[in-house]
């Protein structure tokens, strides 16, 4: 397998490294605010064009200003570190873009 699942001690050292994000269900958990649907929706399409190109795509929905994302990886059959990488760069895109 390619991209095993993390172990419980991996993804607790990762999640302290990924601001805003916890474990729900088994996925890979955070929701994102903007000041505007606009923002919102740039935000999913920079995170779309990151994904395409790592191949590894969310589990998300848009509500207005409100960006929820759920990561895991199906084929491995839990988090990976591709979730960690595509939530990192997700992190990046929503810096200084997020409402306070």
């Amino acid at each position: 397998m390619s991209n095993p699942v993390l172990s419980a001690q991996e993804l607790t050292t990762h999640l302290s490294q990924l601001e805003g994000w916890s474990v729900e269900a088994g996925k890979l958990h955070r929701q994102f605010k903007f000041n505007a649907f606009v923002e919102a929706f740039g935000f999913m399409s920079s995170v779309a064009l990151v994904a395409e190109s790592i191949g590894h795509h969310p589990e998300w929905s848009n509500v207005y200003n409100r960006v929820t994302i759920d990561l895991t990886t199906h084929d491995s059959g839990g988090i990976t570190l591709k979730d960690v990488e595509l939530a990192q760069k997700a992190n990046e895109l929503a810096k200084n873009r997020c409402a306070t």
